[in-house]
C-alpha cells in the first residue's frame, strides 16, 4: 500500500476554509521550513518569495493559519511569539536561557502527574504546555577536562 501524498499548502489552506493567495501559501511553507521562527524572520523569507509583503499581511495571516490550526504559535516567558508548523500534537519545546534557541520535545511518556491540573477551576483542559529551560550546546560551558 503507498502513502497519501501529502497535501500541498494551496490544497491545506482551501481545506481549512482559507483564502489562498501567493503571500499565505509562502508563509505557511516558510513557517514549515523554519525552525520556530519569529514574525520578522517569516515575513523577510515570505519576502524572499513573492516580493513585497507588508508586516501587518503577515501578522494577520498567521493570526488566521494558527486559528485554523495549520500553524502553532508559542511564546517562551521574555521572547517574542514563535511559529511553527508541527500542530496536531502535544509536544513541548526547550529554550536556551542565552541565545534563546528553541527546540521540540515529545511529550512525556508513562505517568506524568504534572500534565494533570490538581484543580481545574471549572475548565475544559485541552491542552498543557511545558516549557524546559536551559543552555544550549553552543552556549553551555565547555566540560572540564
Amino acid at each position: 500500500m503507498s502513502a497519501s501524498p501529502t497535501p500541498t499548502a494551496a490544497q491545506e489552506l482551501r481545506g481549512a476554509g482559507l483564502r489562498v493567495t501567493a503571500a499565505r501559501v509562502a508563509l505557511l511553507e516558510a513557517v514549515r521550513e523554519g525552525d520556530h521562527l519569529g514574525v520578522e524572520a517569516l515575513a523577510s523569507g515570505v519576502r524572499e518569495r513573492v516580493g513585497h509583503v507588508s508586516l501587518q499581511a503577515v501578522y494577520e495571516a498567521l493570526h488566521a493559519l494558527t486559528a485554523a490550526g495549520l500553524v502553532r504559535r508559542i511564546e517562551p516567558a521574555g521572547s517574542p511569539a514563535r511559529f511553527e508548523g508541527r500542530v496536531g500534537d502535544n509536544h513541548h519545546h526547550i529554550v536556551c536561557r542565552s541565545c534563546g534557541a528553541v527546540a521540540d520535545v515529545d511529550c512525556a511518556v508513562g505517568h506524568a502527574p504534572c500534565l494533570t491540573a490538581s484543580d481545574d477551576h471549572g475548565f475544559s483542559i485541552d491542552e498543557a504546555e511545558v516549557v524546559f529551560w536551559g543552555l544550549c550546546p553552543a552556549c553551555s560551558p565547555a566540560p572540564r577536562a
